[in-house]
C-alpha cells in the first residue's frame, strides 16, 4: 500500500497480485472508491513485489517491480510509460525515489546490488552498489540529504553510503552556523574541509540476523533505525564528521 506522498492524504495505491488500484478515500464515505485500475500483463502468474509513488511530477507517477523488472506508470493514465528490463540479475526487492532529485530512482535486489536510474533514459543504471553479500532487502534515500543512501541486507549488515556524484547537491550544502547545535559547534576541529567522493561511509553490524527494514527518521535527518528477522531494533546516527562534511 502506498500513501500519497504530497497533497491531502485522499489517495492510496495498493499493489494486489498483478493489480495497481487507485483508490479515493472520501470524507463523506465510510467506503474507499476505486478510481482507476491496471493490470501488469504477460506470460506465467505475474506479481509485484514492491512499489514506490514518486513526490515529483504533481504525484502523477509511481514505479514497480516484479520479477526482475521495473516499470514506472502515470496514475492519470494508468498506463506504463517506462520499462527497465532485467533492471536487477534476480528479484527486485524495493525501489525508492531521490525526493529532492527529479527521474532519479534506486533498486534493490536479490543479485547483492543497489542501482541508482535516470528515468528519461533506462538503458544503463548511472551508478551500482556492490557492498553486500547476499539479499538486499531495503533501499533508502535520505530525506533532507539526498546523498545519504541507506541500505539493508539478509548479510545482517547495514551500510551508509554517500552517493554525492548523482545528488541534488553535488557540490555541497551552504547553511547558518544556527543550523548547528551548540555542543557542536564547540568542536570546529571535527569540521572537515575535503570534497566529498561516493563511497561507503560506514558498515553496522549490531545485527545477527537478516536486515529486513531500514528507515530514517522523520524528525532528524541525521538518525535511523534497522530492523533484523529476529526482532531486534537498531538505532544509529549518520556519523559527526559526516554531518560537517554536508552542512559545511
Amino acid at each position: 500500500v502506498m500513501w500519497e506522498p504530497m497533497g491531502d492524504g485522499k489517495k492510496v495505491i495498493s499493489l494486489a497480485d498483478n493489480n495497481i488500484l487507485l483508490w479515493d478515500l472520501q470524507e463523506s464515505s465510510a467506503k474507499a472508491v476505486l478510481s482507476s485500475s491496471a493490470a501488469l500483463e504477460g506470460k506465467g502468474q505475474l506479481k509485484f513485489t514492491s512499489g514506490r509513488w514518486s513526490p515529483h511530477h504533481n504525484c502523477t507517477q509511481i514505479a514497480t517491480a516484479n520479477d526482475t523488472t521495473v516499470r514506472g506508470w502515470d496514475t492519470r493514465s494508468m498506463r506504463q510509460i517506462y520499462c527497465i528490463e532485467n533492471a536487477h540479475g534476480q528479484l527486485v526487492r524495493d525501489l525508492d525515489f531521490n525526493p529532492n532529485k527529479q527521474y532519479y530512482l534506486a533498486s534493490c535486489g536479490d543479485d547483492c546490488k543497489v542501482k541508482f536510474w535516470d528515468t528519461r533514459n533506462v538503458t544503463e543504471p548511472v551508478k551500482t552498489l556492490e557492498e553486500h553479500s547476499h539479499w538486499v532487502w531495503n533501499v533508502r534515500y535520505n530525506h533532507s540529504h539526498d546523498q545519504l543512501i541507506l541500505t539493508g541486507s539478509s548479510d545482517s549488515r547495514v551500510i551508509l553510503s554517500n552517493m554525492v556524484s548523482i545528488s541534488s547537491e553535488p557540490f555541497g550544502h551552504m547553511v547558518d552556523d544556527d543550523e548547528l547545535s551548540d555542543q557542536e559547534d564547540q568542536h570546529p576541529e571535527d569540521k572537515i574541509k575535503e570534497p566529498l567522493q561516493d563511497s561507503v561511509i560506514a558498515t553496522y553490524e549490531e545485527h545477527e540476523d537478516s536486515v529486513y527494514a531500514v528507515e530514517w527518521s522523520s524528525a532528524d535527518p541525521w538518525l535511523f533505525a534497522s530492523l533484523s528477522y529476529d526482532g531486534r531494533l537498531v538505532i544509529n546516527r549518520v556519523p559527526r564528521a559526516l554531518k560537517y562534511h554536508i552542512l559545511l
